[in-house]
């Protein structure tokens, strides 16, 4: 059991409601979402794109930096011009420090999910925080509680080794990355507030969820090729900009990847910068791989095709989810 995925869900109660598989017969009265998910430099935003013309879509982004405003080439946020005209959400909606959680992803998808079917559109999620993504497709019923600002407050005042070793100690065998402020946070939070109900679902949307994956050497080979370009895009330019906007060393450090590994080589921890750029790719790689894993674990996804014409495949597999 993942104790840690536990408290930083926190879900009120236990009723066995699967989260939105697809031969599910009770979920067929549901509102339909669709979701592309997959790993980092895999390709999903420009499918999304794609589906979402020839579907009438608009997407909602899950990505737990793309939310930030300012973090655009490290977080591989879509330009205006690559989104031919598709509505994008969940895109530069708090400043760069600002408290986001996974609670907040879900409430405001929500919302948003009834507002594009209102719209006569069919919402799509593409991202790859799995976290962010099942939250709102399975339906994790999170706890109520208002948060403690005044222990939000103490808690902001300690740098994220301190909040991890702190997390450590209340739960020795926690799982969840000692670099993620955000969740080290909120998950503290959580066990302040004493909630300890039963974890529990109960999905809202029928949902069919479609994955990009590569092989590993392909995807390693597009890792680099996205590094590449986005230095030359400014990647390095953009967090020297954030640093003389004000955004905390401590903030940038806690996104991981490329604001940590760039933020180390320019405060002089990382004065190497080639061996920065391998550090970072290294560090992506493995990440790709941790997102592997989470999304592997559902068996309801339905895995393209990317050395064949992926575009087709996962039309096909819309047009029957729809027409169930």
């Amino acid at each position: 059991m993942m104790i840690g995925a536990d408290y930083d869900i926190m879900m009120r109660k236990k009723n066995g409601v699967p989260g939105g598989a697809r031969g599910d017969s009770s979920m067929q009265n549901l509102p339909k979402v669709v979701a592309v998910v997959g790993t980092n430099a895999s390709g999903k935003s420009a499918l999304g794109i794609e589906l979402a013309k020839h579907f009438g879509g608009e997407i909602i982004s899950a990505d737990s930096r793309q939310v930030f405003r300012g973090l655009d080439l490290g977080s591989g946020k879509v330009t205006r011009e690559e989104m031919q005209g598709v509505p994008h959400h969940m895109i530069d909606v708090r400043e760069p420090g600002e408290f986001f959680s996974m609670a907040d992803f879900q409430r405001m998808s929500y919302e948003l999910i009834g507002e594009i079917i209102a719209r006569g559109h069919l919402p799509m999620i593409v991202g790859g925080t799995g976290l962010y993504v099942d939250s709102v497709l399975d339906g994790y019923l999170l706890s109520d509680t208002e948060p403690d600002l005044a222990y939000r407050a103490e808690l902001e005042k300690l740098t994220t080794p301190e909040l991890y070793e702190m997390l450590v100690k209340l739960v020795p065998d926690v799982q969840v990355e000692k670099n993620n402020r955000n969740r080290v946070m909120r998950m503290l939070e959580r066990i302040h507030d004493g909630d300890d109900a039963t974890p529990g679902k109960q999905a809202r949307y029928d949902s069919l969820r479609l994955g990009v994956s590569w092989p590993r050497d392909v995807l390693a080979k597009r890792i680099d090729e996205r590094i590449t370009m986005r230095l030359e895009q400014g990647m390095i330019e953009e967090v020297q900009g954030l640093l003389d906007s004000g955004v905390s060393t401590e903030f940038l450090l806690g996104l991981g990847l490329e604001y940590r590994f760039i933020t180390q080589y320019l405060t002089g921890e990382l004065p190497d910068r080639d061996e920065m750029l391998a550090k970072l790719a290294q560090a992506i790689r493995k990440f790709a791989k941790r997102q592997m894993t989470w999304f592997r674990r559902n068996p309801d996804i339905v895995w393209l095709d990317m050395a064949g014409d992926p575009i087709a495949q996962a039309t096909r597999e819309i047009e029957q989810f729809l027409a169930k």
